[in-house]
């Protein structure tokens, strides 16, 4: 058996060993889902194995932690399955049929506004790689997509800030409890709003001129059966499991479940034919990023081991002390989320401060789904959207610091700027 002491060092050094070896996957070549579950189960094992540790009570801090990180998993894993059912059929060529303009700087502001929009229904990851996979039909130069593509990210992030379902750290807050639907999208669609605004308005500084072969080549894509149809039902899916929550009460996971099963029974029906099987939510599955949930799950459960043994506490309690100031707290939060992953602040976020301190949809809840979201902008590495493009296009970390992390950055604060001023006025 180890002391509380030792234990407790246990737990902190392979917390810190893990989230290193996450930071720097490309680096040490080492997936970081397998760091995120090695960290999550030896530092419940370190927990289990201290001295004068009540196994009956850490069996019930596991449960319910487990209990908590379950409800956001099988939300991620539904709301992957109908956005992945969507795109097999080429369900968002009815989004991509929209861009008509071959002006540079109309381009610019368009993709913004339609990755913003439409990511606050999917999710930035998604939304980053849906408006790629069309930039590569409508720009055929790979320098010239560098610039909308980085755009893309920005407006993706801020899109998905300002609603539960736009991204996952939001998502978070809100199944947790910490914010409700309506107090986050009116509260938080004017800062998040603002900061692509600017963003839109720095990038589009000189730029002049339109692209060639544009529209040509941006319709060619063949689409399956009922695209349109699936298109629709996907998005009114998505959107009716908040609306689910607020009539029957019932956790958000079990309305994206509900909708899965709905969608699953309506292409089981328009497919029947076995060369359609492609088209089913079976096949379907098949596609789902597990390696990605896994990484959420090892690192929610790791961050609950923190949690108990209090650590998160007294870190809350520290920055109550030193900083004194939860719009700096939760700003320095959004500037940490550049460089490290964003799911795993804001789980540490949900473990320092609880609902009694801060109650539901306080500042310190909105100001938080905010900066998490949008601040990993500032470093292409700083978000799944960034990462996504980064792949996609193969765009350099220093050109992305040299072109565009001061635009993000200047774009970030000009959101918190917004929602402090907001807050000031009493304006919603």
């Amino acid at each position: 058996m180890l002391d509380t002491t030792l234990t407790n060092f246990l737990i902190i050094l392979t917390f810190t060993i893990g989230y290193l070896a996450i930071i720097f996957e490309h680096t040490i070549k080492v997936n970081k889902t397998a760091s995120a579950l090695l960290m999550a189960v030896l530092t419940w094992m370190f927990l289990y194995l201290g001295i004068g540790v009540d196994l009956s009570h850490a069996g019930r801090a596991l449960s319910e932690h487990l209990s908590g990180v379950s409800q956001i998993i099988f939300f991620l894993l539904g709301a992957m399955t109908l956005v992945e059912l969507v795109d097999s059929h080429q369900g968002f060529k009815v989004v991509t049929d929209l861009i008509q303009t071959s002006s540079k700087k109309k381009m610019l502001w368009v993709m913004g506004m339609v990755a913003f929009f439409l990511s606050a229904v999917l999710d930035n990851l998604t939304t980053t790689i849906v408006m790629v996979s069309l930039l590569r039909k409508l720009v055929p130069d790979q320098k010239e997509r560098m610039l909308l593509g980085s755009m893309v990210v920005i407006a993706a992030n801020a899109g998905g800030a300002w609603t539960p379902i736009g991204d996952v750290t939001t998502t978070m807050l809100w199944i947790n409890g910490n914010i409700t639907t309506l107090a986050v999208m009116k509260t938080l669609f004017i800062p998040s709003f603002f900061s692509l605004i600017v963003a839109l308005v720095l990038l589009g500084r000189g730029l002049e001129g339109s692209y060639p072969r544009l529209v040509q080549k941006a319709h060619q894509t063949k689409v399956e059966p009922t695209s349109r149809l699936i298109f629709f039902l996907g998005i009114g899916s998505l959107i009716f499991v908040p609306i689910f929550k607020a009539f029957t009460g019932l956790p958000p996971f079990m309305g994206m479940l509900i909708a899965v099963g709905f969608l699953w029974l309506v292409t089981d029906l328009l497919h029947p034919a076995p060369e359609r099987e492609h088209l089913k939510v079976p096949h379907i599955l098949t596609r789902i990023d597990i390696s990605g949930v896994l990484f959420f799950f090892g690192i929610l459960l790791c961050i609950g081991s923190l949690e108990a043994i209090g650590l998160l506490r007294q870190l809350a309690q520290f920055l109550d002390v030193h900083v004194q100031n939860i719009s700096v707290i939760a700003t320095l939060i959004g500037l940490i989320s550049a460089v490290v992953d964003n799911v795993p602040l804001v789980a540490a976020g949900m473990g320092m401060y609880d609902l009694q301190t801060h109650p539901v949809d306080s500042h310190l809840w909105q100001m938080l789904a905010y900066c998490a979201g949008t601040g990993g902008s500032i470093l292409i590495v700083g978000s799944a959207a960034g990462v996504a493009l980064m792949g996609m296009e193969k765009i350099n970390f220093i050109w992305y610091v040299r072109k565009i992390s001061l635009i993000a950055l200047i774009s970030y604060l000009a959101g918190v700027g917004a929602y402090l001023c907001q807050s000031a006025l009493g304006i919603y």
